[in-house]
C-alpha cells in the first residue's frame, strides 16, 4: 500500500539525550552464497517527546519525516517496561570496555 509507512519492534539502548532514545532492531536474513542465517542489527534514533523509555524497554518505532541530522523514526508505544534496575540497565548496555587489570608485562598476556 502506498504511503504506509515502516514499523520496527527494538530494545532501547540508550536514553541519555533529551527527547531522543537509541533503538536497537535485529532482523535475520539468509547469506546469498552461504545459505546461512545472519542476524543484522542495526541503531536508529528515535522521537520520544515525553522522555517515557528507559535503556532495556521493548518499543515500537515508525519512520516518520527527518527531525535532525540522524533521527527519522519516533516512537509509537512502550511494547514492554524493564524490570532492571538503573545499575542492572547500565551494566547490561555499557558501551565501555571492561578495564585490563595487567600492568603491561607482555609474559601476562601469554597463555602459559
Amino acid at each position: 500500500m502506498p504511503g504506509a509507512r515502516a514499523r520496527r519492534v527494538g530494545r532501547v539502548a540508550s536514553d541519555r539525550a533529551d527527547k531522543t532514545i537509541i533503538v536497537e532492531v535485529e532482523s535475520v536474513r539468509r547469506h546469498r552464497l552461504y545459505k546461512k542465517q545472519v542476524r543484522l542489527r542495526r541503531k536508529l534514533m528515535t522521537h520520544d517527546p515525553q522522555n517515557t523509555c528507559r535503556i532495556g524497554d521493548l518499543v515500537q518505532i515508525e519512520e516518520s519525516r527527518p527531525m535532525s541530522r540522524r533521527k527519522r523514526w519516533r516512537l509509537v508505544e512502550v511494547i514492554e517496561r524493564t524490570q532492571l534496575t538503573d545499575e542492572e540497565r547500565q551494566a547490561a548496555f555499557s558501551t565501555g570496555a571492561p578495564e585490563d587489570e595487567s600492568d603491561g608485562d607482555p609474559e601476562d598476556s601469554r597463555n602459559v
